[in-house]
């Protein structure tokens, strides 16, 4: 679904990603892991078609990302760490936006919202406040319920459990993983190694814009090699 072939990023002399190469295939759920700074959220920017990149390709389903960005897009959702949402808007009208620009039918937008809000635990009446009220978290669950509006084959995700409650976690874990058997394909970063371990099919450590390792996590945390990584990171 995701292959990633010799990525190389830079800003300036600095090398953010470097060399990067891994895939990931329907149904996989994998964590792409690193401390701050590590190269997870350009690498995920660069895939999403946001930033540009020095060297290498980056395709989804086939297509290249560099070459067709609109056909690419249309089978990404991306959620970054910080949303960026309208926030004159309400919640329904920003929802109503997305899915106009996804060409989402009326009733197929109508049954999505509601579905993810219930789960999600965001109310009409929250769905109806303008989101300049809306604190980290409940803007948070509103980019989760627009990435789902279009049907996405590839979503990714930067650090999206970061300012949700204990409960829209375990109710995102669960959705990540029925949107995997589903046969989507979701690569999303972390720093907290515990997540990766009970939710993942696959991990990807990263370090210094360099990938160290890609497999499961008993392929992973069996490298002797990365035992400073993996001891840094529960440090954190």
């Amino acid at each position: 679904m995701l292959w990633i072939r010799n990525l190389t990023k830079r800003y300036g002399d600095k090398t953010a990603v470097d060399d990067l190469t891994m895939e990931v295939n329907r149904g996989e759920l994998c964590a792409f892991i690193g401390h701050n700074g590590a190269g997870k959220t350009t690498t995920l920017k660069c895939v999403a078609g946001i930033l540009g990149f020095d060297e290498g390709g980056i395709y989804v389903d086939g297509v290249s990302v560099a070459e067709q960005p609109l056909s690419t897009k249309k089978k990404i959702a991306y959620i970054p760490d910080n949303p960026d949402v309208y926030e004159f808007m309400t919640g329904n009208q920003y929802l109503n936006f997305i899915a106009d620009i996804f060409g989402i039918s009326l009733e197929e937008r109508k049954e999505k919202v509601s579905k993810f809000a219930k789960a999600l635990a965001l109310t009409e009446e929250e769905l109806a406040t303008q989101i300049s009220a809306y604190s980290h978290g409940m803007k948070q669950k509103l980019v989760l319920i627009s990435a789902f509006l279009h049907s996405p084959e590839l979503i990714l995700m930067d650090e999206p459990f970061v300012g949700l409650d204990p409960k829209a976690s375990h109710v995102l874990k669960d959705i990540m993983k029925d949107f995997c058997s589903a046969g989507g394909a979701i690569l999303f970063s972390t720093h907290i190694l515990e997540v990766a371990e009970r939710l993942c099919d696959k991990v990807a450590i990263i370090k210094n814009g360099r990938l160290m390792k890609c497999g499961s996590m008993e392929e992973v945390k069996g490298d002797a090699s990365l035992e400073d990584i993996f001891l840094e990171m529960e440090a954190q």
